[in-house]
């Protein structure tokens, strides 16, 4: 937590949804821009599984999908990514598999206090989010939904479903079946088991099109396997295997139903989104998919269903080498944010 390049909000004791307190819980986050002196002007950046914020800034900037010279952006660090409170920065008697379960319920509320007591920002111009941070926008606009003027979810759900959960059961079996897993926690870093994660993860992230038409080939990569070891490889490499678990624990439990609020219904808490939302799958994304997002559009109030047309899988929500993708993205950021002032 010393790292320079951002802040850490001191949550105190945090009483999480499941049951276990944190005793000194923290939320790492960066800001940028500037907010205004109505503090109308903020956005929130939740970031996606594996990320921290420096995997996600990328499209913040001039001419970007979000703009830090008219907008003061936060991207708070969710739980168990390593910067905030995670297995692998939790000291006793947390670790040797006695880890917290995180939801996002306890993501959005930490996030309300730092907005709150930090910045003093009551409202939210916008939640934009992609990924696991689409999961978290929606549960803002759920949760708190006085307080969220405007969402762009990209490739996320609303609650996670049984086919996505089936894949997100193969990446845990893959990454657990390393030998270095042993009663419920790593005696050293997985690496077989994080590697065979990463090629795992690479069939389901991208979409077969991506792979017939050679798109990996265009990026910088000089074959199929130089790919799957620098990108896919190298990305889960850099992670604890604990953390990795953590999140997906988190992502497995994701339901904007599954609160004291909406008491598990689903339909009631789509429906209490009141803001003014552009819910953006890509049309190939193999677990995040556009039927399940278009059924939930169906369900809000005031959202458009917005699909990216795309060969890029679930990456056409993080074009980080794609600027085509970006430009729709941006659009739809332009088009939600027309009439703010």
């Amino acid at each position: 937590m010393t790292d320079t390049d951002h802040a850490v909000f001191d949550l105190g004791p945090l009483r999480l949804q499941r049951g276990m307190t944190l005793p000194n819980a923290r939320l790492a986050y960066k800001t940028y821009g500037t907010l205004n002196a109505h503090k109308s002007n903020a956005v929130l950046y939740p970031t996606s599984y594996g990320a921290q914020h420096t995997d996600t800034e990328w499209l913040i900037g001039a001419g970007r999908v979000l703009d830090p010279e008219r907008y003061f952006i936060v991207i708070p660090n969710m739980f168990g990514n390593g910067l905030s409170s995670s297995p692998s920065n939790l000291p006793a008697p947390f670790g040797r598999g006695r880890y917290p379960v995180f939801t996002h319920w306890d993501n959005i509320h930490a996030q309300k206090r730092l907005l709150e007591e930090k910045f003093g920002i009551e409202r939210l111009a916008l939640v934009y989010g992609w990924s696991m941070g689409a999961q978290q926008a929606l549960h803002w606009g759920a949760i708190f939904p006085d307080r969220v003027e405007r969402i762009c979810a990209v490739c996320g759900s609303a609650r996670t479903s049984p086919h996505n959960k089936v894949f997100l059961e193969g990446v845990r079996a893959t990454l657990t079946a390393d030998p270095a897993w042993r009663d419920g926690y790593f005696a050293e870093h997985p690496v077989r088991g994080l590697r065979a994660m990463g090629r795992v993860y690479a069939g389901w992230a991208m979409s077969q099109a991506f792979y017939r038409e050679g798109l990996h080939l265009t990026i910088g990569y000089a074959s199929l396997e130089d790919y799957l070891v620098r990108n896919w490889e190298a990305n889960f490499l850099r992670r604890p295997g604990e953390d990795l678990l953590s999140m997906l624990t988190t992502w497995m439990q994701s339901d904007i139903g599954d609160n004291e609020l909406h008491n598990g219904d689903l339909s009631a808490a789509l429906g209490a989104i009141r803001a003014r939302a552009i819910i953006m799958p890509s049309m190939t994304d193999l677990y995040f998919t556009p039927e399940d997002s278009e059924a939930e559009t169906a369900q809000m109030p005031n959202a458009e269903f917005r699909p990216i047309r795309s060969i890029w899988g679930h990456r056409a929500g993080n074009p980080t080498d794609n600027p085509e993708d970006e430009a729709v993205l941006r659009k739809a950021v332009q088009d939600l944010l027309s009439d703010a002032q």
